[in-house]
């Protein structure tokens, strides 16, 4: 492709009021109407008191915030692309980025919750109006992770060098809820600081995303699914109280070690993954494994007796290619092998229990997504700043998630930057005519189709 015209022929003035860069804006932000957001921000966050001026009409700001995040903002300033062209036209209540700056200084620890009451709230809406978890009622997948955020500036408040010599981080906690057929939305998010432990806060993270995920719609079988971290007997005990299963990753102690040396050569399962998976040791694509199970293997036996838990320990095995086999006396290869355990009460047979485990990886593309857009900075010096917009780019996920739903097959299961790209920056001249406001949009735009069908599910008369 190239230019049709000589560039002296070519000129650019910014001079038409009636067009707009992301008119997907519209048809989102009367879907974020459809779950109540105004009016649970409205009754749930309440920032008073002389010193936190900045805190009025927070309605307004949050919804500014959430619409400049679906646009793709990443920092605070990036919120000023919500006020060209006609955007002013379509939507009131716009916030300027130093206002929405100093609205996120003004939270506290107890206001950061209170947004996650309506994030909480906000997700369970969604999943009445859309179909954002299909086969919910059947079996949903509650995922744990944490992920480092680096950061930079010595005034970054929270910020510490943990896990990674000489950088600076703070160390977000986030639950992730999926089916088999439907992409993750975000359950629960937490902000802690760079040296914060891993599985600090995970039992009560645990709780709330088991709760918010019975909201949503999961009403049928519920697995929680984590990595080392989280093998503890606090989050088991939480995964029973609220009558879910538990999948926890666990590394290989000497009570797992000598549970492993029972396993008998013929209990081995062998399996070949129809598609390569990464070794999480190496790094290395994998094609072959084998797997075996354990019936009754009882866990945190340091504790208590009353804390002693008994369930599976399936276990798979894949060749370590980094040592070479050994050789015995007749000319046998003996193969070095690496261990993957987990503890699981997963009512599914052994391989696939061991293939929904695996599954649990889901949730990095989540943390990748969030790196890829808001998450790219977390923007302010203030901690509660900051965990502000962590709660509002989950929030964000998963009205965008909403969207993909709503639009087609293929917009359900992209990533929030494919959302953007097709759905959310689309041009378009803004016509008014008497009460009505007509969107004249590109008129060969691929994506057509999956807009249309966001447009027209977001705009229907609410249901019941």
């Amino acid at each position: 492709m190239q230019s049709s015209h000589a560039a002296s022929a070519v000129c650019a003035v910014f001079d038409d009021r009636n067009l707009v860069a992301d008119a997907g804006l519209v048809p989102v932000m009367r879907l974020a109407e459809r779950g109540r957001l105004s009016q649970l921000v409205r009754a749930t966050v309440r920032i008073d008191g002389a010193d936190n001026s900045g805190g009025a009409n927070p309605v307004a700001k949050v919804t500014s915030l959430v619409a400049a995040m679906c646009a793709g903002a990443d920092s605070i300033e990036d919120a000023d692309r919500l006020r060209h062209g006609a955007i002013p036209a379509a939507f009131s209540g716009i916030r300027a980025p130093s206002t929405l700056g100093t609205f996120l200084r003004s939270f506290t620890h107890g206001h950061a919750l209170q947004l996650h009451a309506v994030h909480r709230k906000f997700l369970r809406n969604l999943a009445l109006h859309t179909p954002l978890l299909p086969g919910a009622d059947q079996v949903a997948f509650i995922d744990v992770d944490s992920t480092h955020k680096r950061v930079f500036g010595p005034a970054k408040q929270g910020a510490q060098v943990g896990r990674f010599k000489g950088i600076r981080t703070l160390h977000p906690l986030l639950a992730t809820i999926c089916t088999p057929t439907a992409r993750p939305v975000i359950a629960a998010v937490r902000l802690r600081q760079g040296k914060a432990a891993d599985s600090r806060g995970a039992e009560r993270l645990v709780t709330e995303a088991l709760a918010t995920a019975g909201e949503a719609g999961c009403t049928g079988i519920r697995i929680l699914r984590a990595d080392s971290q989280f093998y503890n007997a606090d989050v088991v005990a939480a995964c029973r109280r609220a009558g879910a299963h538990f999948s926890l990753a666990c590394g290989m102690n000497p009570s797992i070690k000598r549970a492993v040396a029972t396993i008998p050569d013929d209990a081995w399962q062998p399996i070949r993954y129809p598609r390569a998976v990464v070794d999480p040791d190496t790094g290395e694509l994998i094609s072959d494994a084998e797997v075996a199970e354990i019936g009754a293997y009882t866990a945190f036996t340091g504790r208590k007796k009353a804390e002693h838990v008994t369930a599976r320990l399936i276990v798979r095995r894949v060749r370590d290619l980094a040592k070479p086999a050994t050789v015995g006396e007749q000319g046998e290869l003996f193969p070095t092998w690496r261990y993957h355990p987990f503890f699981t009460d997963s009512p599914f047979e052994t391989l696939q229990a061991e293939q929904q485990h695996r599954h649990h990886a889901v949730i990095e593309q989540v943390i990748a997504d969030g790196k890829a857009g808001p998450l790219a900075h977390l923007p302010s010096g203030h901690f509660n700043a900051n965990a502000a917009w962590l709660t509002l780019w989950a929030l964000t996920h998963n009205l965008l998630r909403s969207a993909g739903a709503l639009a087609s097959v293929f917009h359900s299961k992209a990533t929030t930057a494919t959302l953007r790209a097709h759905l959310i920056h689309v041009p378009a001249r803004l016509a008014r005519s008497a009460r009505r406001l007509t969107l004249h949009l590109p008129e060969q735009w691929r994506w057509r189709d999956a807009f249309t069908e966001l447009f027209t599910a977001a705009h229907a008369p609410p249901t019941a």
